[in-house]
């Protein structure tokens, strides 16, 4: 079960994801609604017989109550139990008999289980998922056997990597309302106390027609997608006392926030900043889209304007960066970081960090160097293409946050209509201390000035 990951981010910088292959994919991708309230899409390559297929629920570790952390991800784990039809570890045996591969995935907005199989074995991949959508066999045993590989997963990806921790308290420290600040795999403490009737409580929520995207990528046709949806996944029952998706919201920021993490085991400190931002909404992605633009050129690897001002003319820095993530159901948050060069503190290097930004709102944005990143954002729209597991994640993603499928179609378009006017308010709007959380990640034996 340690193969299966909670995805505590899903896009770390601006241009990662194929968010931007839409406008030459969008001829090929239908999208319809069961009667049950389940949303469908279908995106259409014929070039393989092979399929993808993946349900999308609209609940994430941001969705769970408090006091149970992690229960979104340890039911994803729970979902390989088995059901009356198909026995414990069955469902991935029989994927993998079939010549499949499969897996799952938790975030803060969703939870996402997928198969990559011939596409005539569809109609067997969509009965197991539908029958594990309502028909999930859970005991005390199951509990008690998964709960200890959660914690053993937390153990091997947070609680062993300073980096992990580190990333945990500054998250913790920007959201101080919003569950967006507590970890998807769960804190410790919490995980340790979950058991059957909270992973049951969660299940029979969530796990419903009316709560879920169905994606299907690949040799398949819409009406042929339809007719198998209808059968299998169709004749499950909505679940009328889905509640609304409202979450607790952060109050107004009105003071900067530091953490200073200090850890034997870390062996390259680093100062980072996160500020809350806005995220993509529905109708108005104008905002997502400059500071998308302003992440990349802020940190777009050896031409990023960080790079050329901290390593390359003062030689302050050895790395920088900057990102931002922009699908996300609730404010997200935009980053910058940087690893000093021998001999400097981080307070230098966070001092130069900030001239550097003052300085780019000042300077204004280099045209040729936006144009250099639409160029790349046209190119991914051809290469992301190939990728139709990619495509179907994307989709799924997005949906799942807040987004519709004409949203996404007009996703490119506007990242190519950004201006230079738009970035530079987008810089002076998000990029306030005020807002922030800057972090310094160092040795026990360091001291800060």
């Amino acid at each position: 079960m340690l193969r299966r990951f909670a995805v505590g981010a899903l896009t770390l910088t601006a241009l990662t994801t194929p968010a931007i292959a839409q406008q030459t994919v969008s001829d090929l991708v239908t999208d319809f609604t069961l009667d049950n309230g389940m949303q469908v899409v279908v995106i259409e390559d014929h070039r393989a017989p092979v399929v993808v297929q993946m349900v999308w629920y609209r609940a994430g570790s941001a969705d769970e109550k408090p006091g149970v952390s992690g229960i979104a991800h340890f039911l994803e784990h729970l979902m390989f139990k088995g059901t009356d039809s198909f026995g414990p570890g069955k469902f991935s045996a029989t994927v993998a008999a079939n010549g499949g591969t499969d897996n799952a995935f938790t975030n803060y907005d969703f939870t996402a289980y997928h198969q990559r199989v011939a596409a005539d074995r569809l109609p067997l991949m969509m009965e197991m998922e539908a029958d594990r959508m309502t028909h999930l066999n859970l005991d005390e045993d199951a509990i008690k056997t998964e709960r200890q590989v959660i914690l053993e997963e937390r153990s091997m990806r947070t609680d062993s990597n300073p980096q992990a921790l580190f990333g945990e308290q500054t998250r913790a420290a920007q959201y101080l309302n919003h569950h967006y600040g507590i970890p998807v795999i769960g804190w410790r403490h919490e995980m340790e106390q979950l058991n059957l009737q909270e992973a049951e409580d969660f299940y029979k929520m969530y796990y419903a027609p009316n709560n879920a995207t169905l994606v299907v990528a690949g040799d398949v046709t819409p009406d042929e997608v339809h007719k198998l949806a209808d059968q299998y996944y169709g004749v499950i029952p909505a679940n009328p006392d889905l509640p609304d998706r409202v979450r607790p919201q952060e109050p107004e920021q009105r003071a900067e926030r530091r953490v200073i993490f200090k850890d034997a085991r870390v062996a390259q400190p680093y100062v980072s900043r996160t500020y809350l931002a806005p995220e993509r909404d529905h109708d108005d992605q104008k905002p997502a889209a400059a500071l998308v633009m302003l992440a990349q050129l802020l940190g777009g690897g050896q031409s990023g304007y960080l790079t050329d001002k901290l390593v390359f003319e003062k030689k302050i820095a050895t790395y920088t960066s900057a990102f931002y993530n922009d699908t996300s159901l609730d404010d997200t948050n935009f980053g910058v970081y940087a690893v000093p060069a021998p001999g400097v503190s981080l307070e230098d290097a966070e001092a130069a960090l900030d001239d550097a930004l003052a300085s780019f709102i000042k300077d204004g944005v280099d045209p040729a160097a936006l144009e250099r990143i639409k160029m790349q954002v046209r190119a991914s729209q051809v290469y992301d293409r190939d990728d139709v597991a990619g495509l179907a994640q994307m989709y799924g993603a997005a949906l799942s946050q807040g987004l519709t499928v004409s949203d996404i179609q007009a996703w490119p378009e506007i990242l190519q209509e950004v201006q230079p006017d738009d970035i530079i308010a987008a810089a002076k709007q998000v990029l306030n201390k005020d807002h922030a959380v800057t972090g310094y990640l160092m040795s026990d034996k360091e001291v800060t000035q």
